[in-house]
């Protein structure tokens, strides 16, 4: 059945799949699309609402994001977040002007009128903001509707029309009450439904994916990971036989890992798996190479020719399918997404040879990490999958820094192995920690054993706590419990003679080092 929709345009901030990720909190379906995709995508979906995003540039730069005339035509609610606000108020002739002062990060929103927007909410709100630009008067038929120190119009809104603009940013966390502010004008405002759910998700993404596959084959790329492990289930339900899962052991596995995945799958959820042991050539075709971006690339495209491969000894076989989520989308900055910044390529997005024979299925391209666990709790997955860690597309690719030979990875998987060991033992590996890993850096340093002088190598812990992986915290770890993994890696893992922790947050660092 149809739902009710909330389009979010899309002009390149790396916030603006959280908007929609709110929204699907509440219960309704949202969906981000490019701002200059605005009328195929209104008339595909006939939204209750849009929603304008924040983006990086000015108003007034040359070829700036505009507003495309079909969201006005529309004549349903409109909300414009910072720079959604701004290009809003540019379009129906208001002013906006260069702020003297940048306003970014925390501020006071004093708001004014008994509004629909402000519903439940107090009349000082904490919100967080980030804008150079600012509304210096508003357009005709907008009044004034929050103010901060910075920015006397931080609101505006035309309730005739139901046009809103808001300078702050409501879908970060650091807007203690902003899914209530997006919550209002999806529910009072637009007038939605709030019955998007889990299992509603399933029913359309088959519905999706028999539409797309038809009486094809699709080949699935199976790591073992929730996500992998949910396009699976999922698939399975979808389309039964013609789903054929291969599982690559590339070599940079985590310590038992390829065992584990192969008796999970294969024995245990009756999946039609094929295991292919590709270590060796995946080891080859990564010596020497430090450079990150030059390793994802060759395993992205190296993935790709193993299952083809693979593919040929299978018959016709015409989709690869991924475990592909938004985080890998947005820090790739695919080409679905022309405004933003490239702050790295997933060997699963940028990484794919432009020459790939197959042609993908990616149900859960829209969702969060959060979101595809709950999906997986929906199909009946057991714990152990749907909690698992996250673990990286090129594995412990990105987690070797340096040159990656099967001597480093060993060490790597006894560090990792003790880590995340520990961490389960004290109860912390599920729910204090929503990623933990171990990671071998290039740097070699001195110590001392036994009273003789060493020369080895350094691991770096890493664990940080998250929701929607977008941004994260690291994990603050009991002293003992470091003090007790450092001192099992450097006396268990031979080589290692030191060992740090990483106390960086995302931003201004990504999870992963790589």
């Amino acid at each position: 059945m149809p739902h009710d929709t909330i389009l979010v345009l899309d002009y390149g901030s790396q916030t603006a799949q959280l908007i929609a990720r709110r929204i699907r909190e509440i219960g309704v379906y949202s969906e981000l699309v490019s701002w200059s995709d605005a009328p195929e995508a209104i008339a595909k979906h006939t939204p209750k609402g849009i929603i304008l995003s924040g983006g990086p540039a000015s108003v007034y730069d040359p070829g700036a994001p505009t507003l495309p005339r079909a969201v006005l035509e529309a004549g349903i609610p409109v909300l414009g977040i910072c720079y959604g606000m701004q290009v809003l108020t540019h379009a129906l002739g208001g002013k906006v002007a260069a702020s003297s002062h940048r306003e970014y990060g925390p501020a006071i929103l004093h708001t004014e009128g008994e509004i629909p927007l402000w519903h439940t909410l107090p009349r000082d709100l904490d919100v967080w903001m980030s804008h150079g630009d600012r509304i210096e008067q508003p357009p005709p038929g907008f009044i004034p509707l929050a103010h901060t120190s910075n920015s006397p119009i931080a609101a505006m809104g035309d309730a005739n029309r139901g046009l809103y603009g808001i300078q702050f940013h409501p879908e970060v966390s650091h807007t203690p009450r902003g899914v209530d502010v997006l919550a209002n004008f999806a529910l009072r405002i637009c007038g939605c439904s709030p019955d998007w759910t889990p299992k509603a998700f399933i029913e359309e993404a088959i519905i999706a994916v028999r539409a797309q596959i038809g009486d094809g084959r699709v080949l699935l790329g199976l790591s073992g990971g929730v996500d992998s492990s949910v396009v699976a289930a999922l698939l399975h339900r979808a389309v039964g036989d013609q789903l054929v899962s291969i599982f690559i052991d590339h070599g940079l596995l985590r310590q038992g890992e390829a065992g584990q995945v192969i008796e999970t799958f294969q024995r245990n959820l009756g999946l039609h798996l094929i295991p292919v042991n590709a270590s060796e050539d995946f080891l080859d075709a990564l010596a020497g190479v430090t450079d990150p971006e030059h390793k994802r690339k060759i395993i992205g495209e190296l993935f790709v020719r193993t299952f083809e491969a693979e593919a040929q000894k299978l018959g016709e076989i015409g989709f690869l399918a991924q475990g592909t989520i938004y985080p890998d989308v947005i820090e790739s900055a695919a080409p679905d997404r022309p405004n933003a910044q490239r702050i790295k390529s997933h060997h699963n997005v940028a990484g794919l040879p432009e020459d790939m024979h197959f042609a993908l299925v990616e149900p859960l391209r829209t969702l969060f990490k959060d979101e595809v666990r709950k999906v997986g709790e929906a199909l009946g997955l057991p714990d152990e999958i749907v909690w698992r860690q996250p673990f990286p597309g090129p594995g412990l690719a990105v987690r070797c820094l340096g040159e990656i030979t099967w001597e480093r990875l060993e060490v790597l998987r006894a560090a990792d192995a003790i880590f995340t060991s520990e961490l389960d033992a004290a109860g912390m590996l599920r729910g204090e920690t929503s990623q933990a890993f171990a990671v071998l850096l290039p740097v070699r340093s001195v110590g001392v054993m036994g009273d003789q002088r060493t020369y080895g190598e350094t691991i770096a812990l890493r664990a940080v706590t998250t929701d929607d992986f977008m941004t994260a915290d690291w994990a603050r770890l009991p002293y003992d419990l470091l003090a007790h993994v450092g001192s099992r890696i450097v006396n268990e893992v031979a080589g290692v003679v030191r060992v740090v922790y990483d106390v960086t947050s995302k931003p201004p660092a990504t999870i992963e080092w790589e």
